[in-house]
Parts: C-alpha cells; sequence; structure tokens
C-alpha cells in the first residue's frame, strides 16, 4: 500500500500546521534539508504529504530557496527574527500568520511522521485544557512536533527577544501535555545526515509503512 492511500485522521478542531524548513541543514554539510531528494521527492514533499490532509492550512516556514518553496502549492513564511533562530523562529512567524487558534508544527525532515499526529495532540489538549501538547515516545519528548494555542505568542515573543531559542525553556512556565506514541517508535526520527538518508532508500520508511518502492513525484 502506497502512502497516499492510507487514512488520515483530522482534528475535530480547525488547526494551522507549520512544516519547519528555515534551518541550515549544518549536519547535512550546509544545505537546505527539506529539499534533498528521497526517492525521487523533497523530503519535503513526504511530509506534506502525510501533514497536509490533517490540518485546514498549511504554512510553510523557510528562510532560503523560497520559490522553490512556494511551487509545493503552501504559502511561505520566512522568519522575523533574523540568523536562523532556531524552530521557534518558525513557531512565532506561524502563530503570527496562522488564521486559526490552534497552531501545530512539524520539521520538513521527517518524511513518516504519524498521519493521526493532530487527532491525538489536540485530544490531549482539550482534555487537559493545556497551552502545548508535544510529542513524546518513551522518556523522549519531541518538541518540535507540538500543537499550541495562539494565545502563547505573547510570551514567545517575549521569550525570543530576551534572547531565548530552546524550546524546553520556552514552555517550561506553560501548562503542557506530552503525548505518548509509543505504538509508532521510529515516526519522529529526522534525516540529519547523508548517511541516514541513504539508509532510507533501500528499507521501510516506518514500521507502519512496509512498502519501500518508490514513488513518482507530484
Amino acid at each position: 500500500m502506497e502512502l497516499g492511500t492510507r487514512n488520515h485522521e483530522r482534528p475535530p478542531a480547525k488547526v494551522t500546521g507549520v512544516i519547519l524548513a528555515g534551518g541550515r541543514g549544518q549536519r547535512m554539510g550546509g544545505v537546505d534539508k527539506g529539499l534533498k531528494m528521497l526517492r525521487g521527492r523533497r523530503l519535503i514533499e513526504w511530509v506534506i504529504e502525510r501533514f497536509a490532509p490533517q490540518a485546514d492550512e498549511v504554512l510553510i516556514n523557510a528562510n532560503q530557496n523560497l520559490d522553490t518553496y512556494a511551487g509545493f502549492g503552501h504559502r511561505v513564511i520566512p522568519d522575523e527574527i533574523g540568523g536562523f533562530a532556531g524552530p521557534l523562529a518558525g513557531l512565532h512567524r506561524g502563530l503570527t500568520e496562522a488564521r486559526h487558534e490552534l497552531v501545530a508544527t512539524v520539521p520538513c525532515d521527517s518524511p513518516f511522521l504519524p498521519l493521526d499526529l493532530l487527532a491525538r495532540l489536540n485530544a490531549a489538549l482539550e482534555r487537559e485544557g493545556a497551552d502545548v501538547a508535544v510529542a513524546k515516545t518513551g522518556d523522549q519528548p519531541h518538541p518540535v512536533f507540538c500543537l499550541c494555542r495562539k494565545r502563547v505568542l505573547p510570551g514567545l515573543t517575549q521569550f525570543l527577544a530576551a534572547g531565548g531559542r530552546k524550546i524546553d525553556a520556552w514552555y517550561a512556565n506553560l501548562k503542557v501535555v506530552e503525548v505518548p506514541f509509543d505504538d509508532d517508535p521510529g515516526a519522529f526520527s529526522n534525516v540529519n545526515t547523508e548517511a541516514e538518508l541513504k539508509a532510507l532508500e533501500g528499507g521501510p520508511l516506518s514500521e507502519k509503512d512496509p512498502d519501500p518502492s518508490p514513488r513518482a513525484s507530484t
């Protein structure tokens, strides 16, 4: 079964999804990781295929190759904060531009993210009345896979203005719920090196996607 034929789950609330592609890709030699090829498609194409059906709006946060990213059919939003300030800068811009009160982020280099990511994060966010829901496997949280309320924007703006950059330091003063995804522990792996990218060329994308056959770019 191909990835595009699988069932996606959508949360009941409207969500703006932000794909974070604003980094330098330093561990991959300074290249734009979202545009690296995997089985004939850009990494970000795999992410869009799995993430976009879960959201009501998708934004791409990028700081280079803006025209290329715009060609994937979603609005591109660069950081307002200069100097490649990290994922919080992308979340900040996403919160600023989002049409909806819930905003989710995922990285551009995780091609096997869960098809029910937003539904499960939203359920926990509402159940706990939290500000932020973060995916977790085992004892490891994955804070770039998060769903948050737009009301966190003023505090995030202040945190960034004071020089803060670490996600866990930012949400330390917020009500955060960690959501277990131990049924799919490999879903949050990302591609940081050429060796990791090469390893994916011949194997399954994840335990839940056993078909390694390539697909043509769309």
